[in-house]
């Protein structure tokens, strides 16, 4: 299946802006169970620099600076994607979590995600709610679809609840919040136990086949989480919507937390106030 993003971000600043420096993870990335086929990036007013490259994680990013006077902008990623349904997982073949942690303690590239990041700082009470699912001898994938269905179950989708910026802290003790909320939590738990855990920025399809429901978090960017398991890899789980994500998710980048794979992140000389207006559109192509 080949699905088309349309991702709009518009600022509007109360005084103009005389220089602004940007970076954008906006373009979807190459996997097996995708493959990017076209991409456009318009950003208005017309950058007088530009420039893509590969962060860190291996994420598509681009930079790009507006250097005349504006009060607005506008920047529009489209692109064309196309899907395949991710191979069927078994949760009976991966190992005790306790053999996943010491794994992930050897591996230089899955060690650093079992460490604190901008976002994510583990703590004793997320610990504790986590070990209810992760009990000794018990298989990795199990416990982890087990928490990943709890977060579903106990937490609130509330869009007015919290802002990126409010800490994993309270969001356990408020029980609400939103898909980056959920993301964070469940890595958090993840990696208070020593455990490996990536940040999921994404899109979901917009509209569901015919006879099923639409999940939450569509018409935004969406966010998930992705596991290390010895023997089965990095395997993705949406705590949003309690389901490991296939062809109706599509994958931007992955890091550490929020702050590895904003959308658009930057710097601006003047502006005042500001409001920003998002919109998200992922529907399949005829």
């Amino acid at each position: 299946m080949k699905l088309q993003v349309i991702h709009r971000t518009i600022y509007a600043y109360s005084k103009p802006v005389s220089l602004c420096h940007n970076v954008a993870h906006l373009s979807a990335r190459a996997t097996a169970q995708q493959t990017p086929l076209h991409r456009e990036l318009e950003v208005q007013p017309s950058p007088r620099s530009f420039a893509t490259f590969t962060d860190f994680f291996g994420n598509a990013a681009h930079f790009f600076s507006v250097e005349e006077s504006h009060q607005q902008l506008s920047v529009t990623a489209a692109q064309t994607v196309e899907v395949t349904p991710h191979s069927t997982v078994d949760p009976g073949v991966s190992p005790p979590w306790e053999e996943a942690r010491t794994s992930s303690s050897k591996s230089l590239e899955v060690h650093p995600f079992t460490l604190a990041s901008t976002y994510i700082k583990p703590f004793a009470e997320i610990a504790a709610y986590a070990l209810v699912s992760f009990r000794p001898g018990r298989r990795m994938l199990d416990a982890a679809l087990e928490l990943t269905r709890r977060i579903h179950e106990e937490f609130e989708y509330d869009p007015n609840a919290t802002t990126i910026s409010t800490p994993v802290q309270e969001v356990l003790e408020r029980r609400r919040g939103v898909c980056q909320d959920f993301a964070h939590l469940e890595i958090s738990c993840l990696r208070s136990l020593g455990l490996a855990a990536r940040y999921v920025s994404g899109y979901l399809r917009t509209l569901p086949p015919p006879g099923e429901p639409r999940l939450v978090g569509a018409d935004a960017t969406h966010a998930w989480v992705s596991v290390y398991c010895p023997s089965l890899g990095w395997v993705d789980l949406d705590p949003t919507n309690n389901l490991i994500p296939s062809e109706g998710h599509v994958l931007l980048a992955h890091g550490r937390d929020f702050d590895d794979v904003t959308p658009i992140k930057g710097v601006i000389l003047g502006g005042g106030e500001h409001s920003v207006a998002v919109s998200v559109d992922v529907c399949p192509v005829p």
